[in-house]
């Protein structure tokens, strides 16, 4: 182990202080001394490298040990990864800002059995675990690992009140209806900001790398903060790329990389088309897909066929986290370390829609080279030729299956669903708009090359326009 002498920039700040270090490269570890008349304290063995904060809410928190697939296997892996490190924070809550974290449920650690094993709903988190373990490999340098969720908190808990300011929330108090881990602090953890102040803002002078997300659903059962999530969601990263930047006085990317699990599925139907849906949507800003242009530098794993009805902890809480991490990771090293070709293995996405009216056919040509495992999953709605109304609550969806397909393209027939008799027209077109969409695996439309599915998306058109 080496002794690491460097010269530090320091900073106080009311009653905080901090020392900012040079850039080092990857590697260690190293023992680190600081020196004053004093004293001296010391840090042993400390590795350089990428550190990542993985935050959410329960799907977040759900831990390696006793709740995930393969825990047994996972636990005794963790030896194999001695240039990682793992840390978990105390679930908080509080209406005051803090420079410090109101707890740690487990300071950095250097992963074992142990330290990766801790009780359910306590450390470590899977997802985080596995995204960092699967990383790491990959770039064969050390990455810190920051475990921060809180289970059944909303976005606003997790914002700074002017983020929540510009997209007009005042008042956020009840709690979800969604079973989650509990309150510990006495405190609505749902609060405006009360999980933000404890446990991610006083983070923020650290330098990080980047961030990954898994949450959304709480607004899903929540009709106010869903319908506002496609503002909250993204200023909330705006915000904590700010902040982050400046209270590391620059040392963390301004534009830092940011990745989120679309949400997998909830409940064993295929009728539920409200809640989930509208959150995969949003948490793309509308998009469909990330990085966009609200939404740059973003990552996301695509869950939606990922369904666990028979999971112990309720099927909200499916226990493949490897599926899900090795998304999540995959897209990462596409945009978080330019590692552009992995970008060709995410799901594949329409890039360009034809409408042939005579034939009543639909033509979905895709960004990648397609695996259709389902004829399912696409629906239609019409409106009347001189109308110029859009998709609403109250239009009604029909069936349209694929008639055929190639290497890059769907073709789905609208036959009999938009009445030619009665002048209608194809006004929308949406896939895979369920709660739970399809059977583990089995949705339609699947990147050849890596199996990962192509996310949900809603496209207005009109036979005029195409």
């Amino acid at each position: 182990m080496s002794s690491l002498q460097i010269t530090a920039i320091y900073y106080q700040t009311a009653d905080v202080w901090s020392v900012q270090l040079p850039a080092i490269n990857a590697g260690g570890p190293y023992n680190i001394t600081a020196t004053s008349s004093a004293g001296s304290i010391g840090l042993t063995d400390v590795l350089f490298g990428d550190v990542w904060i993985c935050s959410g809410q329960s799907n977040m928190q759900f831990t390696v040990s006793i709740m995930g697939f393969n825990a047994t296997e996972e636990e005794l892996d963790a030896f194999n990864h001695p240039n990682i490190r793992v840390f978990t924070v105390a679930l908080g809550a509080s209406p005051f800002k803090a420079w410090d974290l109101s707890g740690i449920s487990e300071p950095w650690s250097v992963p074992s059995p142990d330290s990766i094993g801790g009780s359910y709903w306590s450390y470590f988190s899977d997802v985080c675990w596995l995204y960092g373990k699967y990383l790491s490999s990959h770039l064969k340098y050390p990455i810190g690992l920051i475990a921060s969720p809180y289970g059944g908190t909303r976005v606003e808990a997790w914002s700074a009140p002017n983020v929540l300011k510009k997209c007009g929330v005042y008042d956020v108090s009840n709690v979800s209806d969604v079973s989650d881990a509990g309150d510990v602090s006495g405190i609505d953890p749902n609060a405006d900001s009360v999980v933000w102040n404890v446990m991610m803002r006083p983070f923020l002078n650290m330098t990080i790398y980047g961030i990954i997300w898994y949450q959304g659903e709480s607004e899903a059962t929540h009709p106010t903060s869903m319908n506002r999530y496609n503002c909250t969601f993204p200023a909330m990263i705006d915000d904590w790329r700010d902040r982050f930047h400046h209270s590391s006085f620059g040392q963390t990317n301004p534009l830092f990389p940011f990745g989120f699990v679309q949400l997998a599925p909830w409940r064993d139907n295929n009728v539920t088309m409200t809640g989930f849906t509208d959150i995969r949507w949003h948490q793309t800003a509308d998009y469909g897909y990330v990085p966009n242009a609200r939404m740059k530098n973003t990552f996301m794993a695509v869950a939606m066929d990922l369904p666990d009805f028979s999971s112990p902890w309720q099927s909200i809480h499916p226990r493949d986290k490897q599926d899900v991490s090795m998304r999540l990771c995959t897209a990462g090293l596409a945009v978080a370390y330019n590692q552009t070709h992995f970008s060709t293995l995410n799901g594949p996405y329409p890039s360009h829609f034809t409408i042939l009216a005579q034939e009543e056919t639909v033509q979905i040509t895709y960004d990648k080279v397609l695996e259709i495992r389902s004829k399912s999953g696409f629906e239609v709605t019409c409106v009347p030729s001189n109308s110029s109304s859009r998709p609403d609550d109250n239009s009604v969806w029909f069936p349209m299956p694929i008639t055929s397909h190639d290497h890059t393209s769907v073709t789905l027939n609208y036959s009999q669903l938009c009445l030619r008799s009665r002048d209608m027209v194809v006004s929308a077109i949406r896939y895979a708009w369920r709660e739970s969409p399809c059977p583990f695996k089995q949705c339609a439309v699947y990147n050849k090359d890596s199996g990962y599915p192509g996310p949900p998306f809603i496209r207005h058109v009109r036979q005029k326009d195409v």
